[in-house]
C-alpha cells in the first residue's frame, strides 16, 4: 500500500506503468532464458573440470611417483645440476570469449621450440631413465593443467554470473511486476472512481438544470394565468 500512495493516479501515470511492466516482463523472460543457458553451460564445465582433476591429479601422482624413484637413484647434486638450464621456455597468451555476456579467459601457449626432446635440459649419460620418466609426465599433463585453470576460472566466474542474474529474475519476478500490476490495478480503481463521481455530478447538474427550467415554467404559466385574471 505505501507504493500505491506514491503513485499519481493519471492517465499519463497508467501509461508509463503498463510499459514499465511490459518492459519487466519481457526482461523476466530474457533473464530467465540467460540463467537457464549459464545454468547448462555450468553444469558441462563443472563436468569437465572433475574430469580433468581426477586426470591432472594422477598425473601429478604419477610425476611424483617417478621423481622419487630418480632421486633414489641419483645423487641430489646429479638433479639440481640436470635442471640447472632449461632448455625448453613456454609462454602463456591469455585471451577472453564472451560466453553469455560472462569474458571466460582461454589459454593458449607457445614453445620456444617444436622439438618434442626440448623437455630434457640435460644429457642422458649421467641421468637415470626414471628422470625421463618423470620429466615426460609432468610434460604429459602440463596442457590439462592449464585447461583445468581455464575451466576452473571460466565456473568461478559463470557461477557468479549466474547469481547475479538469478537475484535480477527475483527482483523482477517478486518485487518488480508485482508492485507496477499492484500500481496499474490502483491507477484504474481510481480513475473508474473519478469517471464514476464525474458522471454522477454532471447527472445532478442535469437534474438541478431541468428543475430550474422546471420551475421557471411554472412560474411564467403562474403570471400568465395572473394576466389574464386581471
Amino acid at each position: 500500500m505505501a507504493t500505491k500512495k506514491q503513485v499519481n493516479p493519471t492517465r499519463m501515470e497508467l501509461t508509463k506503468q503498463k510499459k514499465k511492466l511490459a518492459t519487466a516482463v519481457r526482461g523476466h523472460k530474457l533473464l530467465k532464458d540467460k540463467r537457464d543457458e549459464l545454468m547448462r553451460q555450468f553444469l558441462d564445465l563443472v563436468r569437465e573440470n572433475r574430469a580433468l582433476r581426477e586426470k591432472v591429479e594422477q598425473g601429478i601422482a604419477k610425476a611424483n611417483k617417478d621423481f622419487v624413484l630418480a632421486r633414489a637413484g641419483m645423487e641430489d647434486e646429479e638433479v639440481n645440476a640436470a635442471f640447472i638450464a632449461p632448455a625448453q621456455n613456454v609462454s602463456l597468451e591469455v585471451e577472453f570469449k564472451n560466453v553469455m555476456s560472462v569474458e571466460v579467459p582461454v589459454f593458449e601457449t607457445k614453445t620456444r621450440t617444436a622439438d618434442a626432446n626440448d623437455i630434457y635440459s640435460y644429457g642422458y649419460a649421467f641421468t637415470s631413465s626414471d628422470l625421463d620418466g618423470a620429466v615426460s609426465s609432468l610434460s604429459d599433463v602440463f596442457t590439462d593443467m592449464l585447461r583445468l585453470a581455464e575451466v576452473e576460472k571460466s565456473c568461478q566466474l559463470m557461477a557468479s554470473e549466474i547469481e547475479k542474474t538469478r537475484r535480477r529474475v527475483n527482483a523482477l519476478e517478486h518485487v518488480m511486476i508485482p508492485t507496477a500490476q499492484e500500481n496499474i490495478k490502483y491507477i484504474q480503481m481510481k480513475l473508474d472512481e473519478n469517471e464514476r463521481s464525474t458522471q454522477i455530478r454532471l447527472m445532478k447538474v442535469k437534474d438541478m438544470m431541468l428543475e430550474e427550467a422546471h420551475h421557471y415554467k411554472e412560474k411564467i404559466e403562474e403570471r400568465g394565468r395572473e394576466a389574464m385574471g386581471e
